[in-house]
């Protein structure tokens, strides 16, 4: 279990289901399917080979899942120019899946059974079909974003939010439950003074039952909650913003995806529609923002995104000055530098092994992973831990890191993530 963050999982799995809604998903690899990076052997000794399988080419659009890639890949590129891990050059092997569970079986197999990789490393795929067969093989899959319920389901794969749930290979979390709690709400209530919240979502299973998850949250922090559903086909945002306006909504939650929102958004505009905060996920938070809701500047200036990550903005931090000096003039999001935090939980693992004399081998990096220890990258992470939990925990003191968008600034962090904390209720769901 992770605590806030299985929900947000959930809302960027949403975006994929309901796109997948309109394009059909074959089974043909795309033609960019096998991305593999050569890399030549250094002179310190035989290269470590890691994988990367991302929907680079899925229906939700090309630049919907490689933030991860390439934060990892920026990372790899540093630790090589420096010498690599321990004299070794990590050489990266990318595989594409297309966003469908038969590409991502191929580039399992791909990756793992032909290249014979080490590791898996910041894994972002809309359909991880082949996590049965990583956790099989016994390949650590470390770092990777939860858009299935695979990290709380396998032994040997270690998603970037860490999980408590037992992990036997047979159901995901608890019987089939999965567990996340209230903090963000209670953040919302706490500092910003909210009472009253909206959800919108579609008249569709995924995001109905997400917007129903978001519901029971807020219902459990003491809002009053605003249930606002449109049609899939044929959304009337404008009556959602007339509606929002009527019911004095402080903050606007949604179970939609990045299209949606922007559309609901504009509605918004376009009736003079104000509320104190619009809350999206992690996977909007980009500098993409001033793009997607140029035409909505009210709305754009009440966002605010929650995640379990530093805020790629925060230039005071010295880990945050490292990811971004290696992305270079690239735009940047938190999936990159969370990408970047996976590939550097991957190194300090392998060096803990070498550091150890006992060589380095899977077992010892698995071991690193499972620590009591939370790990934390540098600062850029809230601590991680896989602690294989009998039963799910009823309360769990949860942080959570908090940016609301300025134009002419970007993300500004509020207040410190180590420090936004509270002891918050954990609900169950089915994924």
């Amino acid at each position: 279990m992770s605590p806030f963050r299985a929900a947000e999982a959930g809302a960027a799995l949403l975006l994929g289901l309901l796109l997948l809604l309109l394009t059909a998903c074959g089974s043909r690899l795309p033609e960019r399917a096998f991305e593999t990076r050569p890399t030549a052997h250094p002179s310190g000794g035989e290269p470590l080979r890691v994988g990367i399988i991302t929907s680079v080419t899925s229906p939700v659009g090309g630049q919907a899942f490689t933030g991860t890639r390439d934060g990892a890949r920026a990372y790899f590129d540093a630790l090589n120019a420096r010498g690599g891990l321990d004299g070794r050059r990590i050489e990266v092997e990318t595989c594409d899946d297309g966003g469908s569970g038969v590409g991502n079986n191929a580039c399992v197999h791909r990756l793992v059974d032909e290249r014979g990789v080490f590791a898996l490393v910041a894994t972002t795929a809309l359909d991880y079909a082949g996590a049965p067969l990583v956790s099989r093989a016994g390949v650590p899959d470390i770092g990777g974003q939860p858009l299935t319920p695979a990290y709380d389901t396998y032994p040997h794969l270690y998603g970037i939010y860490g999980s408590s749930a037992p992990r036997t290979g047979k159901e995901p979390g608890w019987g089939g439950v999965l567990y996340g709690g209230t903090e963000v709400y209670r953040w919302f209530a706490r500092e910003k003074g909210a009472r009253t919240a909206a959800v919108v979502s579609y008249n569709q299973s995924a995001s109905a039952a997400y917007a129903r998850l978001v519901t029971r949250g807020l219902r459990a922090e003491g809002y009053r909650v605003v249930e606002e559903q449109v049609d899939f086909a044929l959304p009337n945002f404008r009556a959602v913003a007339a509606d929002l306006r009527a019911q004095h909504v402080d903050v606007l939650f949604d179970a939609m995806d990045t299209h949606g929102n922007v559309r609901l958004c504009e509605a918004m505009e376009t009736l003079g529609v104000r509320v104190d905060a619009k809350v999206t996920n992690v996977q909007n938070w980009s500098s993409s923002v001033a793009r997607d809701y140029a035409r909505a500047p009210g709305c754009r200036d009440a966002l605010r995104v929650t995640g379990a990550s530093r805020n790629h903005q925060d230039t005071g931090h010295p880990a945050v000055r490292e990811f971004r000096a290696a992305m270079g003039d690239r735009p940047l999001s938190q999936w990159q530098l969370e990408g970047w935090a996976a590939a550097m939980w991957f190194t300090d693992a392998a060096r803990s092994c070498l550091a150890a004399g006992g060589g380095l081998t899977r077992a010892c990096v698995e071991a690193y992973l499972n620590r009591p220890e939370g790990y934390t990258a540098r600062g850029l992470l809230l601590p991680v831990r896989y602690e294989h939990l009998a039963r799910p925990p009823a309360t769990r003191n949860t942080c959570l890191s908090v940016a609301r968008w300025q134009d002419g600034r970007g993300w500004v962090s509020q207040g410190e993530m180590t420090e936004n904390c509270a002891t918050v209720p954990q609900l169950g769901y089915r994924p």
